[in-house]
């Protein structure tokens, strides 16, 4: 896995056709369906061939997919010039369209595709079938829950793309057309199924199974993201309390498997983790994909974080104000010195180091809102003279490893579902608990390069501090806690494809709304009459120049006032930077928390005699 070598002869649409339908003699060195299933081993190399797919990464050669600095781009904490990319409005022609798929990519949303389905009913169905007595009882074990792992968490997946889907309990044979052309079964039973497939994984599947491989603590990171994900959907679209805590007391349940393990902790710099050439050994990785230019395995995400690359969609004002201040309170309450200004050297030293971890410290150019993200990418390529160039960080020759489940996703993912469980029935959050995620992940170590900036770590939460008043522009609607705690998820997790599904399962696509949320429009502040550039004099900006001072810039006052540069007004050009021709997403609504899927596949569906029911909140 560590390389993602994978075996031609068990790819993933492997052909079930007999031998004797192509030749009257098998091949001897060419598995086929009646050959394979004999080891473990073909075990093994059968379940490596969906770890690209579950297990991005930064993906590879100049693919994006799944990345969130080329591809997951769209949320409340992304801006873009121009028009804001804007929900689908119509039932579209077909799934397979390329306007479709291409809108299902930057959505984070999953095609209607079952073949990865298919491909683990048939190793789940191969096993019983025909490995019973070939394998020990614990490898027969395991080897089905890594099959059930897969499967759960591609139903997960389609589930939160489509909400009710067909479920398939065994492969399906070709002539099976009752099966084939099934219409959706109901999410709840769907994930019912799920919920089981993943307690089976918990109970079976290896502590070990070598060294940066498929095992227990990776399967229970994954699935406590997504028992938090139903759990949550359950509370806040079905309003269903017994279910919302069922799936909640089983990501609590994941996550006390990871951190009572003692295995993992929060011990890295986040330039040194992101950018890390090898991540084999860090603490705080549970699983990674490494790269390794010796095998031309190779990735193009470090390129787009070099501060000359330009990043068409980054994070906005509405972010911004979001980041904790170092103090650990929001902006308006914080007496840090700065906390105040959005300007982002000061405000860099006044907030939450992770940061300044993840964005540069001065206005750059290249990036559509001014705010420049390079968290995918390490320290040295920032210390680099202009001109010089490393494979490293250009092209599509870079090599830093990429996490893939994380013990910081793991902790907030387990203190935001022990905080929802106690407004379902469950236990009260504890300090203890704000001190073992929140304060853990606020205590990340800082490199040298932060220390020298005079960067502190963030105070710890102090659970009695969270009241009604803490933050002023909390949701009514959302606890002080959970609020915090969504905060905190937001700068942690930020430029990993998570905040699009957050939205999703919170039920707020509404802050989505540029109108109703006008930050979103905005970028951080800019004082262009100090934004000459001054090599000799390293407190001035070192990237933005005099060419930004050009008739298509403009900034907006704090009283709303937008300014357009017009040859005279330089004086009068410092304020929030307005990303270029910027206008407001169209309109949407709750239908948008769910995909449709094509009118072609309703027609084809219709053709065959069978019925394939439009998606909730796209039938009319």
């Amino acid at each position: 896995m560590k390389k993602y070598i994978l075996l031609s002869a068990v790819a993933l649409g492997m052909s079930l056709a007999s031998c004797d339908e192509i030749l009257d003699r098998p091949q001897l060195n060419t598995p086929t369906d009646q050959t394979f299933w004999n080891t473990e081993t073909d075990l093994r190399l059968y379940a490596n061939e969906v770890y690209p797919y579950y297990f991005i990464g930064y993906n590879s050669g100049w693919g994006s997919t799944g990345t969130v600095v080329r591809g997951i781009t769209f949320s409340d904490d992304f801006t873009t010039t121009g028009t804001q990319s804007g929900f689908i409005s119509s039932v579209p022609s077909s799934l397979g369209s390329t306007a479709y798929e291409n809108y299902l990519s930057q959505t984070g949303g999953q095609s209607w595709d079952f073949g990865l389905v298919r491909k683990m009913n048939i190793m789940l169905d191969r096993m019983e079938e025909r490995m019973t007595d070939k394998l020990s009882a614990e490898e027969f074990a395991h080897w089905k829950a890594v099959a059930e792992f897969f499967k759960g968490v591609e139903y997960c997946r389609l589930v939160c793309s489509f909400g009710d889907v067909p479920y398939f309990e065994h492969e399906v044979a070709a002539t099976d057309t009752e099966q084939l052309y099934k219409d959706r079964d109901p999410r709840n039973t769907v994930m019912d199924k799920v919920y089981d497939l993943f307690k089976d994984v918990m109970a079976n599947i290896r502590v070990n199974d070598g060294a940066n491989r498929l095992n227990r603590y990776v399967a229970a990171g994954f699935i406590s993201r997504w028992m938090l994900f139903e759990g949550t959907w359950q509370k806040y679209h079905l309003n269903d309390a017994a279910r919302a805590k069922k799936f909640l007391e089983f990501a609590v349940e994941c996550g006390d498997y990871v951190i009572n393990s003692g295995k993992y902790s929060i011990a890295t710099a986040m330039p040194d983790l992101f950018g890390a050439q090898n991540l084999a050994g860090n603490a705080e990785c549970l699983l990674y994909r490494h790269y390794d230019d010796a095998l031309a395995v190779r990735h193009c995400i470090a390129s787009y974080c070099n501060g000359k690359e330009s990043q068409p969609a980054v994070v906005n004002l509405d972010f911004l104000r979001s980041v904790i201040c170092n103090d650990g309170k929001p902006y308006k309450k914080s007496s840090v010195e700065g906390a105040n200004s959005f300007e982002l050297r000061t405000f860099a030293k006044s907030r939450d180091p992770r940061f300044e971890s993840c964005f540069d410290d001065a206005a750059n150019r290249n990036s559509a809102t001014y705010i420049y993200g390079r968290k995918f990418i390490d320290r040295a390529a920032y210390e680099r003279k202009d001109g010089d160039t490393n494979p490293l960080y250009e092209s599509v020759t870079n090599t830093n490893d990429a996490p893939i489940m994380r013990y910081g996703e793991v902790l907030i993912n387990w203190i935001e579902a022990k905080a929802e469980l106690a407004t379902v029935g469950g236990t009260a959050v504890t300090q203890d608990d704000i001190n073992k995620s929140i304060n853990a992940l606020r205590a990340r170590p800082l490199d040298a390069t932060a220390i020298a900036k005079g960067l502190k770590q963030t105070a710890p939460m102090q659970l009695t501090d969270i009241t009604a008043d803490f933050d002023p522009d909390r949701d009514a609607d959302v606890s002080p806690l959970l609020w915090e705690i969504r905060r905190e998820r937001r700068l942690e997790l930020v430029y990993e494809p998570s905040r699009i599904i957050d939205l999703r399962r919170w039920k707020k696509l509404d802050y989505m709304d540029n109108k109703k949320n006008p930050d979103t429009m905005l970028g951080c502040w800019v004082d262009f009459n100090n934004c000459q550039y001054d090599r000799a004099n390293p407190t001035m900006n070192p990237v933005l120049g005099e060419a930004d001072i050009d008739a298509k810039r403009s900034v907006q006052k704090e009283d709303g006032t937008v300014v357009v540069y017009n040859g005279n007004n330089i004086a009068d050009m410092n304020g929030f930077y307005v990303p270029l021709n910027i206008k407001p997403r169209s309109t949407f609504s709750d239908r948008n928390y769910l995909y449709p899927v094509g009118q072609t596949q309703i027609t084809q569906y219709a053709e065959k005699g069978f019925t394939l029911t439009q998606t909730e909140g796209w039938r009319d």
